[in-house]
Parts: structure tokens; sequence; C-alpha cells
């Protein structure tokens, strides 16, 4: 038998000519289907106000209501990422895909139809289920259809897709908003999962793993079950503005407890959901950290940047869209080249002074005021996407090169898990700071106010300016002081996301390497570790 140590021949004998040949076809049609999961969740960024917004226009959603639609997608999301990537490595990349487009579609189609924000939620987990499928898969293919050496060239389009969707999603959004009801921004997926289907079909090759891991049912209950937990506590902490409650402090706690049980579970099963063996890489470890953070601190920026421009600026979606364009420019435009300034600098420096600029652009925020010239946050957006490109492309390299061809499908899925976990909590906890910072600013002008209004109009900035249309002229005193007392909670939430990002930039510091390898030297490593395996 050869031994696989000894095969040092070209890459392509790996990958079949015909394959080979249209490799670029297939990227376009992974990017079209990563775009798909990507681009709902920038929509609906800037359709939050909207939802927000009393029946017939929206469905009243509350702040924590609208921070549980985005996270029963993104917890659905990442706790069946990886499952979803071992089941793609067992039974076909391509058949996962497929059929993860579907279950998307159908998703989708039933959130646009929500008639609660309670359905909203319901149906967004259901879009999650097809997007936990889509998203390793888009990944996985990528590296069994790539040379080593074309791979980071590959994955800096890949994560360019990423930028091309948060360009496209909010301008989207925008337009169906001026024109049509807030459904449409979920319904235009439909017309998109079917053009990918077709093109999927015809062109993307199927792949798996060899000696695929087994499903893990157990691991993946406890990672959700933990995951929901915590994060529904620290929302409700929000919410009530005291994390003090026993409530909060009883849900948080018992979703430590459940996962730290799924990560002793997970070490003692012979086939874990999430293989712990991979973190003893220090490298390893270190770039899926450094993703949750950096998506931990964007997540929760992007959450309160649609509040300061729609409900403090005054602009509408279309245009708060068009202002989040620079944010979008600046990834499409540095994504591809990020892997040039590694191969100049190293990927320490180049990732360090990334993450620097992301905590600075954060810091920014917290100087942005209601009359602050708008080109100022045109710059900030510019300077966020740029550091977010030179972080995402060089840390993606980093991980999927870290494991086995074969195992792409696992590393994809655990780049994928750590940024949706890092992005829920996010959302979770900077929403909480946006909160209860806002309560606390703007109980003092509520008093006169008949106690259960009182606590609905507190909740949010939102719902101060809804009880202040209702209430009319007397209402109109209201108006300054939310505003005042929304930017003094974006001031403490920027800083707070500016401080995770600086413990990245510890953290890439520390443990991440200086130089990639040469890809001849990096295919001889990738051959002894498959014949270690």
């Amino acid at each position: 038998m050869t031994n696989p140590a000894a095969s040092t021949g070209p890459a392509a004998s790996r990958i079949p000519e015909e394959v080979h040949r249209r490799r670029w076809a297939i990227l376009a049609v992974l990017m079209l289907s990563l775009l798909i999961v990507v681009l709902d969740n920038s929509i609906l960024n800037v359709a939050i106000k909207t939802i927000s917004t009393p029946a017939p226009t929206g469905l009243g959603a509350t702040q924590s209501e609208l921070e549980w639609a985005i996270n029963s997608y993104t917890l659905v999301f990442a706790g069946l990422l990886f499952s979803a990537g071992l089941l793609g490595d067992r039974i076909g990349r391509k058949k996962v895909l497929l059929g993860g487009l579907a279950v998307f579609g159908i998703g989708s189609a039933l959130a646009a139809e929500s008639g609660s924000p309670a359905q909203l939620i319901a149906f967004r987990a259901v879009m999650a289920l097809g997007a936990a499928f889509v998203m390793p898969a888009t990944l996985a293919v990528l590296m069994n259809v790539f040379e080593r050496e074309e791979q980071p060239k590959a994955i800096g389009l890949w994560a360019g897709g990423v930028g091309l969707a948060i360009a496209i999603g909010p301008i989207t959004g925008g337009l169906l908003l001026d024109h049509f009801w807030w459904g449409s921004v979920f319904l235009i997926n439909v017309p998109i999962v079917l053009l990918a289907i077709a093109l999927m079909v015809w062109l993307v090759p199927d792949s798996r793993d060899p000696n695929p891991g087994r499903i893990d049912p157990v691991g993946v209950v406890l990672s959700v079950v933990g995951l929901v937990l915590l994060v529904y506590g620290i929302i409700k902490g929000g919410e009530l503005a005291d994390f003090s409650d026993p409530t909060v402090l009883s849900t948080i706690g018992a979703g430590l407890v459940v996962l730290v049980a799924f990560v002793l579970f997970e070490k003692r099963s012979d086939h874990p959901s999430i293989d712990v063996t991979y973190f003893k890489n220090k490298v390893f470890s270190a770039a899926i950290t450094v993703i949750a953070l950096v998506f931990f601190a964007l997540m929760g920026v992007t959450f309160f940047a649609v509040f300061y421009t729609q409900s403090v600026r005054g602009y509408s979606p279309l245009q708060t869209g068009l202002l989040m364009l620079p944010l979008a420019a600046a990834q499409m435009i540095f994504a591809p080249r990020a892997r040039l300034v590694v191969d100049r600098f190293g990927i320490k420096i180049t990732t360090t002074t990334a993450m620097l600029v992301i905590a600075a652009t954060l810091v920014a925020f917290a100087t942005l005021d209601e009359d602050t010239p708008i080109w100022i946050l045109e710059v900030v957006f510019f300077f966020m996407g740029a550091g977010m490109a030179h972080i995402m492309t060089p840390t993606s390299v980093v991980i999927m090169q870290a494991l086995p061809r074969e195992k792409a499908g696992s590393a994809s899925a655990l780049s994928n898990t750590f940024r949706q976990v890092g992005g829920a909590l996010g959302i979770a906890v900077l929403g909480s700071v946006l909160s209860t910072t806002y309560r606390t600013g703007i109980e003092d002008r509520l008093g006169a106010l008949p106690p259960g209004l009182r606590d609905t109009a507190g909740e949010s900035i939102e719902a101060t300016l809804g009880v202040a249309a209702r209430l009319g002229d007397q209402g109109r005193a209201l108006v300054g002081p939310a505003d005042a007392a929304f930017l003094h909670a974006m001031h403490v939430t920027a800083l707070w996301g500016a401080g995770v990002a600086l413990v990245g930039a510890v953290v890439v510091g520390m443990f991440l390497p200086g130089r990639p390898k040469a890809p001849q030297e990096a295919e001889k490593d990738e051959d002894l570790v498959r014949a270690e395996s």
C-alpha cells in the first residue's frame, strides 16, 4: 500500500481535472449560497426598527423580542453547525447543501407571513435549521475543489462574498421596506434559493470524508440548551435592568452548568460534536477565539447602529442601507487582497493591527452625537469593514489549513459555530448593556406616566417614541430625553465592545504565527497529519 506521507505530487492528483477546470464557477455558486444566508441577517438589521413598529406597519416587537428574532436564528445555527458539518462529511456535502437551501427557503416564506413576534422567532429558527447545513458545506466544498496554493485566494473571494451580502442586504431591505410590507425582506430569499439550487445541481460536485465521525445527538442537545438558557438569562437581565433578579441569576447559572456538562461529555465521548483535541493547537484555538470576539463586538454594534441612524438621526431604512455601504465596500475591496498583506507582514502583525483598528472604530462610536457630520460615520464604517476583512481572511485560512483536507467540514463548522456563538452573545450582552443603560437614563423622565405605560416606555428608544406619539403634545417632551438617553447608552455599549476587541488583539499578538508556511511545506504537513491519522 502506498504511504500517504510519500505522496508529494501536485494537488491536482487529488482533484479530478473536470472539477479543477470549473472550480471558479463552482466558487461562484458557493458564494451565491453563502450570500443568501448572510443576506438574510444584513436585511434584518435594517428592518428591525420597522418590525418594532406597531401593526399594521410592523409587529410591535419589543427590544427583547427583536433580540430573540436575531438570536433564535444564531443559536439554532450555532448549535447545529458542527453536526451539520459531520453529516455533510458522512453523506455528501452537495446533498446537505441542497437540503439546507430547501429548508431555508421554506422557513423564509413562513417568516414573511408571521402574524406575531412569537411566530417570527419560531420561523427564524426554521431558517437557521437550513442555514446550518449550508454554511459549513460551502467552505468544505471549496477546500475540496481548489489546490492548496489557491485556497487562500479562494477563501479571500469567499470572504468577499460576505462583504457583498452586507452591501446588498441593507440596500435591498431599504428598497423593499419603501415599497412593500416588512415580510418582503424574508420573501426575497425564495427566488434566490431556487436559483442557487438549480445551479448547484448542474455544477457542484459531491464530496465526503472517507472516515466520517458519528453524529452526537446528546452533545447537540446539551450545547443548544446551554446556550439558549445563558442567552435568555442575559437578555432577561437587560430587559429588567436588574441582573441580580433570581430568575436571571438562576437561568444564567443553569446555562453555564449545562455548558460545563457539554464540555465534560465531549471530552469523554468517542464521537464528540466538537473534538476538543483540535484545541490543543494554540494557533487554531487563538484563531477561533478571535473570530468569536470580533463578531461579539461587531454584532452588538450593528444592533444599536440601526437605531442610531433611524431613531435618532431620522434616516429611512433605504438611507440606512446606503449609509452602511462603506462597511461592505471595504470588505469587498480588502478581503480578497488581505492575503497579500499577510504575505508581506505576516499573520500576527496583520490581524493584531486589524483588531486595534476595530477597537478604534468602536471607540469612535462613543463620540457620535445627534448632530455629528454623517461623513464621520461613513469613515468609521469603512475602517470597520477594512479591519474585519484583515481578520476574517487570515484566520479562516489558519483554521481551514490546520486540519487535513478530509476534515474541511469539521474545520468550517467549528469556525462558523464560534462566529455565531460570539455574535449571539454579543447581541445578548451588548444589547442588555444598551437596554439597561437606556432604562436607567430615561426612567426619571417617565415618572408622570401611568405605571404600566412607564414600564413599556422604558424598554427601548422605539418604545419611548411610540408612547410619545400616542400622547401627542404631552409626549413631545419625551423625544429629547429619549435621544439623549439612547446616545449615552450607545456610547457605553460601544466602549464595552472596544474592550472586547482589545482582548482579541492581545490573543492575536500572543498566539498567531508570524508568516504563513509555503504551499509545498504546508502540503507536506497535511500529508504527515493524514498519515498519522
